[in-house]
């Protein structure tokens, strides 16, 4: 099957790395001309447009940054599905909200165009090592011809439901890992004020009922104040929060917790430090605690 990759930012990097390496016919387009031509270097195909993509590849998968270039990529006059022929399969691995999935599947189901709404977790790393989580909705027979490129790249890929059902879990996802992420800066800021030893601390909740994904990640960031310039940055966690936000809006859910956490993202976001690493907002919670 060949296979176009749009987008090699944070995460499509190391996607397109695995696939390439595992064996796929790739070919991969981004607007910046130097990755292309490093991919080309590797033995990929370099394409010359977007078009030039989708009419050369089977399968296409788009890891893009926010919504807004999602819907202009996929559902633009010059877009994916425009270009896309029926039979084709088209992919989203950008996390975006229930209606740019739901907008994208149904105007690639009128040309006959497979759409597959997959959002990935597991960061950059998880991306590098090809051990991403991929979570998938969309037509289930789409499903089955794109999941042997989609294990290429992800160690845990699972079919959730019809379309907007792999959006709707990674906002689930990144629901919780919002708020773990806040409650370890919360923690953080209680060791500090009680002078318990951080990293001590974090070995500790591995083994405790506290622990979580987020604490072990973020301590040692925490512990060196490795903030700036992250893999993780923070306009990301914003950007997914305030999507999560909004859909409890529309739909009348009481999700305070995760309006407190987007409100600690946002104040980060708003002191310029949009590239901090989403462990940055314990500096938020020390302004606030005077520390």
């Amino acid at each position: 099957m060949s296979v176009g990759f749009v987008g090699l930012g944070n995460m499509g990097q190391g996607m397109a790395d695995n696939l390439l390496a595992k064996g796929s016919d790739l070919s991969v387009y981004t607007r910046t001309t130097a990755k292309v031509d490093a991919m080309v270097a590797k033995g990929a195909r370099g394409a010359s447009s977007l078009q030039d993509l989708v009419e050369g590849s089977q399968l296409v998968l788009a890891c893009l940054p926010d919504v807004q270039t999602s819907r202009d990529l996929f559902l633009g006059e010059d877009g994916i599905i425009a270009h896309a022929k029926a039979g084709q399969i088209v992919v989203d691995h950008g996390t975006v909200d229930m209606q740019t999935s739901r907008d994208c599947y149904a105007t690639a189901n009128e040309r006959g165009v497979h759409f597959l709404d997959a959002p990935i977790s597991g960061g950059p790393g998880g991306a590098e090592s090809g051990t991403l989580a991929i979570m998938v909705g969309g037509d289930e027979h789409a499903y089955q011809q794109a999941l042997g490129e989609l294990q290429k790249m992800g160690a845990n890929v699972r079919y959730m439901g019809p379309a907007g059902a792999g959006t709707a879990m990674k906002l689930i996802n990144q629901l919780l890992v919002g708020i773990n992420n806040a409650a370890a800066a919360e923690a953080w800021m209680l060791a500090k004020a009680a002078s318990v030893d951080i990293t001590t601390a974090a070995e500790l909740l591995k083994v405790s009922w506290g622990g979580s994904v987020m604490q072990d990640r973020s301590a040692p960031i925490v512990v060196e104040r490795a903030f700036p310039n992250s893999g993780a940055p923070v306009r990301t966690i914003n950007k997914d929060m305030g999507i999560i936000v909004d859909f409890a809006k529309s739909e009348g859910l009481a999700l305070q917790l995760a309006e407190d956490a987007y409100g600690l993202y946002s104040a980060l976001i708003e002191q310029g430090k949009t590239e901090h690493d989403i462990a940055g907002v314990l500096e938020i919670v020390e302004q606030r605690s005077g520390k």
